[in-house]
């Protein structure tokens, strides 16, 4: 009997311990789950994104394409009955322009760092960072929706991870990024997959849901992609978005949203941007909320269960041909048009090409700051024959002020035959009044023009120019350029004929003081091309005057005698006129 009950025993242990080898040997146990593997929220599903995607992902799912340095970063299950997920997790993606944190809290974030772009010139200076570190709001990318019968808000729910790569380069160009949320108490489900390319700054979202019926909005959080908010001399920072093909670039006050056909909703500062790009939303969405804290997202309507939610984030350096690629029109958020209160299409028709010409000569120059020197002298040198002309109508209002005075103070008491008594003064001499002021009116689109480029541009952003100006985006730290700049005002307008009364004079002499204070904080490289210009005009008019001074005194002197015969006969002449019917 004992030896019955051993043998039982035996052959009880062996067919447990042995029951899984057994199947698995003869192919009867099911394979198990892998985990880059696309969850059961209608996984045939288009996202969007292309097809050599999926399969760069699948086929970095297998062990034998994923280099030991590229390992998934979880291997959380995450089917439909999974639940939430036990612990928060911190999850990273590195490629060649920048380098990203996410945490399954939310599903959202946490870092973006340029690698291309630092904080300062200074060497060995951090990264810039487009998310805001302020902690009181939720981050980048997160979920809200108005439906109140979820368990945990999107938002702050603990999702399960999923990744093939954690490091693109050119042998892995294209890595999936996939967060799950199940609510098994009211069966809601939500994937969130993101898909990044190497060589760019664009990530394909998709956003799958089941069981939602409310709107869901994906959200910027705040300030992502402001990374110094100033005031701004030109152009806004904050909010933007493009609805039904118009722009809007003015943070509302309060919350917004703008229904219509939504391009893209962004938020923005001088030089970076965030900006979610969508496929199909119901609307744009823009907040304020607080001193310089806005958020931005879009909204879309309730999505159909399965059907994904696609959309684009571009988070990174305001490049021109980089936003122009996306052809979504973000290239208008480097607002060239800019002047005073509102952007002029005058300016920006003639800033663009001056913008491709800058850009034409640092292929050759590789230094902006001599660049900028050179596309001066070009642009000097197409105002020449208007600074002749200038100058030559100035020259001769000169030479007749004595008489423009003589008039205003015999006649002051008389604005009419004033005006008529200057008209035949000017006709006399031959004297065009606002010959000195036309020419420079025909050139301000042009300066402006170039005002803005140099101030607003990313391309002279740590931009070397020599010896101590290591960033032309940035004001001279030992103010050199602005006093030199302010030096060469005072020359100017030592040399530059003025019809102005001493009085006046003195006081327009607090100009250059004035300008002076003002370029202080400007970036440098526009100093700089406000020096060149100036160095250039004092060389014009010092070359014009020694060939045409002295001709246009000669001129001048010849008409002030012909002119000055011609009162006494009309004085005389009215003598008799007046005299005759006495």
């Amino acid at each position: 009997m004992e030896k019955r009950v051993i043998v039982f025993l035996i052959i009880s242990l062996a067919v447990i311990i042995g029951y899984d080898y057994l199947l698995k040997g003869m192919g009867l146990l099911p394979p198990p789950e892998v985990v880059q593997e696309t969850s059961g929220l209608n996984s045939d599903t288009t996202t969007g994104m292309p097809s050599e995607s999926r399969e760069d992902s699948t086929n970095a799912a297998s062990p034998a394409a994923v280099p030991p340095s590229s390992a998934p970063a979880s291997s959380a299950s995450s089917g439909k009955g999974g639940g939430p997920a036990s612990e928060e997790q911190a999850i990273e993606v590195d490629t060649d322009l920048f380098h990203a944190k996410f945490s399954n809290r939310g599903a959202v974030i946490t870092s973006w760092e340029l690698k291309r772009y630092t904080a300062s010139v200074d060497q060995g200076a951090a990264p810039v960072q487009l998310v805001y570190s302020g902690g009181r709001f939720k981050g980048p990318l997160s979920l809200v929706t108005g439906d109140q019968s979820l368990t945990t808000d999107l938002g702050s729910a603990l999702y399960h991870v999923t990744q093939d790569l954690s490091q693109l380069d050119s042998a892995h160009p294209v890595g999936h990024l996939t967060f799950r949320y199940h609510d098994a108490q009211k069966n809601v489900d939500v994937e969130k997959e993101l898909t990044f390319h190497h060589g760019s700054y664009v990530v394909d979202i998709a956003v799958r849901t089941q069981g939602l019926t409310a709107p869901v909005d994906v959200t910027l959080g705040t300030n992502f992609g402001i990374v110094e908010w100033g005031e701004g001399f030109i152009g806004l920072m904050g909010s933007a978005s493009s609805v039904d093909d118009k722009v809007l670039k003015e943070t509302p006050d309060g919350e917004a949203e703008r229904k219509g056909d939504v391009t893209w909703s962004a938020i923005q500062d001088k030089y970076f941007l965030s900006v979610l790009i969508p496929q199909k939303a119901a609307a744009a969405l823009a907040k304020k909320e607080g001193d310089k804290l806005v958020s931005a997202g879009v909204r879309f309507a309730a999505p159909v269960n399965g059907s994904p939610l696609a959309m684009q984030l571009y988070a990174g350096p305001k490049e021109y041909d980089t936003l122009k690629r996306l052809n979504v029109g973000l290239e208008d958020t480097i607002d060239f048009g800019w002047f005073v209160f509102g952007s002029w299409g005058l300016v920006k028709a003639v800033a663009k090409p001056i913008f491709y010409v800058l850009r034409f000569l640092h292929e050759f120059t590789h230094n902006y700051g001599i660049t900028i020197i050179l596309l001066t002298m070009l642009i000097k040198l197409m105002f020449v024959p208007l600074q002749y002309k200038s100058y030559k109508s100035m020259k001769q209002m000169q030479v007749i002020q004595p008489k423009v005075l003589a008039l205003q103070t015999k006649l002051k008491d008389d604005r009419e035959r004033l005006n008529k008594e200057l008209i035949k003064l000017y006709k006399d001499h031959r004297v065009n009044p606002v010959g000195g002021c036309l020419p420079m009116v025909l050139q301000m689109p042009v300066f402006v023009a170039l005002f803005n480029i140099l101030y607003m541009t990313i391309d002279l952003r740590q931009a070397p120019f020599m010896l101590w100006i290591s960033d032309l985006s940035v004001q001279d730290p030992y103010y050199v350029l602005p006093i030199l700049m302010g030096a060469t005002m005072v020359i100017q307008q030592k040399i530059t004929p003025t019809t102005m009364d001493p009085m006046q004079a003195k006081i327009m002499l607090f100009l250059p003081v004035f300008m002076t204070f003002l370029f202080v904080n400007f970036p440098s490289g526009l100093v700089l091309y406000w020096l060149t210009n100036n160095t250039l005009t004092i060389t014009q008019q010092f070359v014009t005057e020694r060939l045409f001074g002295k001709k246009w005194q000669v001129a001048a002197a010849a008409a002030d005698t012909a002119g000055a015969g011609e009162p006494k006969e009309q004085k005389s002449n009215g003598k008799r006129r007046t005299s005759s019917p006495e």
